[in-house]
């Protein structure tokens, strides 16, 4: 079934291996066979990776877009395991995601991975508001 895509201007897209850019105006497209992409608001770099959660997310998107993720799911494996260490309260995301990659669902799992990264996030906004105690 053909996907029609929608660019804002300079918006980047990752089309297999392929990363994209679009021009100065919006520009629409279709997709007409089956293929991995990510849109640049999905898209996280190694260097934008700060946190535990978001390092966590990058992994994802790496076993996403490859051709042979298993490398990739046994590093994502031992991260989470140090991440669910540390913070238990965020064992049933790394749970959710750690099933859809199980079940060969690795877009899934990259959505409940963007849901991991908001609950950091939160968790962390938080501890900002929380006075030290005197």
């Amino acid at each position: 079934m053909p996907l029609k895509i929608e660019l804002k201007p300079g918006e980047r897209l990752i089309i297999g291996n392929a990363a994209i850019r679009n021009g100065p105006r919006r520009a629409s497209f279709i997709i007409e066979t089956n293929t991995k992409f990510l849109r640049e608001s999905e898209i996280i770099t190694q260097s934008d990776a700060d946190t535990p959660c978001k390092q966590l997310y990058f992994a994802l998107t790496v076993i996403y877009l490859a051709d042979d993720p298993r490398q990739a799911e046994e590093a994502f494996v031992a991260q989470a395991s140090e991440v669910m260490n540390a913070v238990p309260s965020m064992i049933p995301f790394i749970r959710d995601i750690h099933a859809f990659i199980e079940a060969g669902e690795h877009y899934k799992a990259l959505k409940r991975g963007r849901d991991l990264v908001q609950y950091e996030q939160a968790l962390a906004d938080r501890l900002k508001g929380i006075e030290p105690a005197v």
